[in-house]
Order: structure tokens, then sequence, then C-alpha cells
């Protein structure tokens, strides 16, 4: 018989894991020895976090990242056929969203083999709901491209796509953020409204929604902090 797949989820950045996750997934990865994950050193960080005694030397971990074909994706499989459970863990939040896991995570349902989606924070969903744009259309952009040319022209088609009641929601990695706040007040229309949700979960965390215009009186300092940004006209 299978093992299960378990969707494992990490914390947003803090250190502050009981805060966070529930303290029924934290035993149950305490109890796994096998690991898929996106980052092996983060991977082990985050274990000895959640219990300064964890086996790590008894512990199989597989890198899954962009650079993972799909021949090396099945071979993290063989235990969860032979038998045992296994943890999939992103940097950050939930795995499957804005990381490669989805494709082990397809590869497993091709396969008959049991997925378990467990509890925890998303920045995705903890930003879109204290936003106050709108939560029942949205769509999440992962990354917008990093070309000047190619930005403006997503994000015009995001503001443009807003103006019909949809929430545009998307990311940037942190020492990235100044050039993506000066576009996004450079490009789109004044009373378009943006929240800007930083480094959530964390104690430095800024959830703000305002007006573009309002935004250009103020540039607030994101460097170094995770954000999510959202778009609705």
């Amino acid at each position: 018989m299978n093992g299960r797949i378990f969707l494992i989820p990490v914390t947003l950045g803090g250190d502050d894991f009981l805060q966070v996750i529930p303290g029924k997934v934290i035993n149950l990865t305490m109890s796994l020895r096998y690991f898929i994950v996106e980052n092996i050193r983060t991977a082990r960080r985050f274990l000895r976090l959640i219990d300064k005694n964890f086996p790590i030397d008894e512990t199989v971990f597989f890198e899954l990242n962009e650079h993972s074909d799909e021949k090396e994706i099945s071979s993290f499989l063989v235990p969860v056929i032979k038998g045992s459970d296994i943890g999939v863990m992103s940097e950050a939040g939930l795995p499957g969203i804005a990381d490669p896991g989805s494709v082990l995570v397809a590869l497993a349902h091709q396969k008959d083999i049991q997925v378990v989606p467990l509890s925890g924070p998303s920045s995705i969903i903890l930003a879109l709901i204290s936003s106050g744009l709108n939560g029942q259309n949205f769509a999440f952009n992962g990354y917008l491209p990093v070309k000047p040319a190619l930005r403006s022209a997503k994000l015009k088609e995001l503001e443009r796509i807003s103006r019909e009641g949809q929430s545009q929601v998307f990311m940037e990695t942190p020492y990235r953020n100044r050039k993506m706040l000066e576009a996004i007040t450079a490009i789109c229309q004044p009373g378009t409204k943006l929240c800007i949700a930083a480094d959530i979960t964390l104690p430095t965390e800024s959830i703000r929604t305002k007006t573009i215009a309002d935004w250009k009186t103020y540039l607030p300092d994101l460097t170094d902090k995770r954000v999510i940004y959202i778009l609705q006209k």
C-alpha cells in the first residue's frame, strides 16, 4: 500500500511557529523521515526550529526546484510507493503555490497516491482577506516580468482586468520591491486601489490599501520585505 504525501506548511519567515501552524501539524511533521523540499538547508533549519532534537541525520531529503526534471521527480516518490509517508515543504507558507510543488502533486495524482493538504499560513490569502478588496473574484499572477517594458505591459493588463471587479494579486522578490512600487504608481490610474501587504505574520507586518494617488504622496520602504500586491480598479 502506498504511503501518503503531506503538504507541510512552514512559517512566512518568523520563528514563532506556534502562532501560525497548528500543533497537530507540528506533531505530524516531526513524525516524518522523508521530505521533498525546495531548499534542503532551509528545511533542516525549520525542522530544528520546531524540534531542536529532530533526527536530521536519520532523515532523507529530496530537493525539488525549477531545475528538476520529470524523471528525477518521479524517483522522489519511491519511498511513498514502498509505503512510507513523505512531507513536501516550500520555502515559505504552503507548498504548491509559486513553487515547484505542484509538479510533484500532479505526478502523485497520476500514480493514485493520496495527497493530504495541511493547514498553515498563506501570504496570498491573508493579504487578500485583510485588503478590503474583492475576495470573491480574484486571480493570482505570481511574479510579474522583470524587464521594465514587459512589466509595464503586464501591469496595464492587470489594471484593465481589475476594472471588471476581479482583484489582481501578485508578488515580487524583496530586492526588486522599490522598482515594482515605482512602476505601479507610474503606470496605474490615480483612482486604482493598491494593497501592499508586507511581512505578513511577522512583528514588522504592515497591510495598507490606498489609491495610487495616495501612495504617490509617500512610497514606503519595502527593502528586504516579503510583499504581496493587490490591484483593483
